[in-house]
């Protein structure tokens, strides 16, 4: 046996770290924020350990403690205190995500990214307006094309309350040229769009779902969030937002679909975000508890294999967390 060639040589701790392929920092990584217009104190989210719903008036709060940690950018989801058919208060100019912006930008220096969609605000929690037979006979539930210039609305009017970027979710077709030609024509060129480019219709989003008030009221979201088991389609998603002119491309969920994270980093060479979502750092917390894994150990090893497969970027919720580790 040759044993000219002994990889544990680079394993002594001296060498260990200068070897080291990937690296995690708190500049990674994105902290969700959830902002109720619907409370006057903080709400603990039940099914996320250590998150909370926060009202309006303690947005800027909420960002200071996470920009503590040394995280420096806050993904913003709101929760309004009306819904309606068409999602209305998604793009009020005294909505709850744009009152919360308006807080954040103007006392404190996070960068401030939201989260442009529908299904907080619909009554009936779809990602935009309905087809006529959509709870008795879906063809395609959402109405795409009518849903483009609503989501243009939403996302002018967080632009307006000082966004720093935008980030469409609702997996509509044509979304993100729909949204940069409506910033652009509001004098918005600069506001980059972070598009929720590869976003799969998955069971990992239980408990966000709880945290924003987003359940569908009936059926589900497979006519426009994409099959779990399509990995080629995933590509041409991510490719046609590219032509449309997102600027930094999202795969969600993130651990269960590494192998998309990795085909998108090799496709292209826009900046890749990853959202590390509700179900994979609740069901980490739940493992924890029962006492069957160091839960530090496992997030920090959770975020750093998104960080190995390409990711740029990582939205978690384990951000604060992470970061006071770090």
């Amino acid at each position: 046996m040759d044993m000219t060639r002994r990889p544990r040589r680079l394993r002594t701790d001296g060498v260990r770290p200068l070897v080291r392929e990937t690296d995690l920092s708190a500049s990674d990584l994105i902290a969700p924020v959830f902002v109720d217009a619907t409370t006057d104190e903080r709400v603990p989210i039940e099914t996320m350990p250590g998150h909370e719903r926060v009202p309006v008036e303690e947005s800027a709060a909420r960002v200071e403690e996470i920009r503590e940690t040394g995280v420096e950018a806050v993904m913003v989801f709101g929760i309004p205190e009306s819904k309606d058919e068409r999602g209305t208060r998604a793009w009020a100019d005294d909505g709850v995500v744009q009152e919360g912006v308006r807080r954040i930008t103007e006392e404190t220096d996070a960068y401030v990214i939201t989260d442009v969609c529908l299904c907080e605000y619909t009554d009936h929690g779809h990602c935009g307006l309905l087809e006529a037979t959509a709870e008795s006979d879906p063809d395609l539930t959402v109405r795409n094309d009518e849903t483009l210039d609503l989501l243009g609305q939403i996302a002018v009017s967080h632009a307006r309350a000082g966004a720093d970027m935008v980030a469409p979710s609702g997996m509509m077709d044509g979304m993100v040229g729909a949204i940069r030609e409506s910033l652009d024509d509001d004098g918005h060129t600069e506001v980059p769009i972070m598009s929720y480019a590869a976003k799969f219709e998955s069971a990992f989003y239980g408990p966000f779902r709880d945290a924003a008030d987003g359940a569908p009221a009936f059926g589900d979201r497979r006519h426009y969030q994409m099959d779990p088991a399509n990995a080629r389609e995933a590509r041409r998603e991510v490719a046609l937002d590219v032509e449309q002119g997102a600027d930094v491309l999202m795969v969600k969920p993130a651990l269960p679909y590494l192998d998309i994270v990795r085909r998108v980093r090799e496709d292209h060479d826009h900046p890749v975000a990853a959202y590390n979502v509700s179900g994979e750092y609740a069901m980490l917390h739940a493992a924890a508890e029962k006492g069957w894994l160091s839960l530090e150990e496992v997030a920090y090893e959770s975020l750093l294999s998104i960080k190995r497969a390409g990711a740029d970027l990582i939205l978690t919720y384990f951000a604060e967390d992470i970061a006071n580790r770090l």
